[in-house]
């Protein structure tokens, strides 16, 4: 799909490039413009940034590890209890360290299978929902790094 993009691409401004030669010499500064365009979107592949795969987790593991948009942290769920933690990671200082986001089991002692829990993300970097896969109970999960604004509430 992408290589019928590009060549759609180098049509439209081969056509542009072969019409627009008649007007004479000054053209000669729209043609070099024109060719740049053509090779940009040729090579665009060659500096897009790539992204590493997320690594497989089994959706029945005790604790799973959530990526957010932001490359620090990550949300880590005891997908038993529904338990959470913000796990932020540090290469070069001491800002490592995880905070509770939530402590409380939330299966009210019924059912405590591996993957009870998981966490889907939102349109917000910060906001996820937290689903219960067996009764179907939903959560507002909002990571931060102000205490104040680390939030956990049922969604009725």
């Amino acid at each position: 799909m992408h290589a019928v993009i590009e060549l759609i691409h180098i049509k439209y401004f081969m056509w542009i490039y072969i019409n627009i030669t008649e007007f004479g010499g000054i053209m000669v500064k729209f043609r070099q413009v024109v060719i740049f365009f053509v090779l940009m979107f040729c090579f665009n592949n060659l500096f897009a940034q790539t992204t590493a795969p997320e690594p497989s987790q089994l959706p029945t593991a005790t604790y799973r590890l959530f990526k957010t948009n932001n490359m620090w942290t990550f949300i880590k769920l005891d997908t038993v209890t529904g338990k959470m933690w913000q796990i932020q990671f540090d290469v070069q200082g001491d800002n490592r360290g995880s905070v509770v986001l939530n402590s409380k089991d939330l299966t009210n002692g019924k059912e405590k299978n591996p993957g009870r829990f998981t966490l889907y993300p939102t349109s917000n970097m910060y906001t996820f929902i937290l689903v219960d896969q067996i009764d179907g109970r939903t959560w507002q999960v909002q990571w931060a790094m102000e205490r104040e604004n680390r939030i956990v509430i049922p969604i009725p």
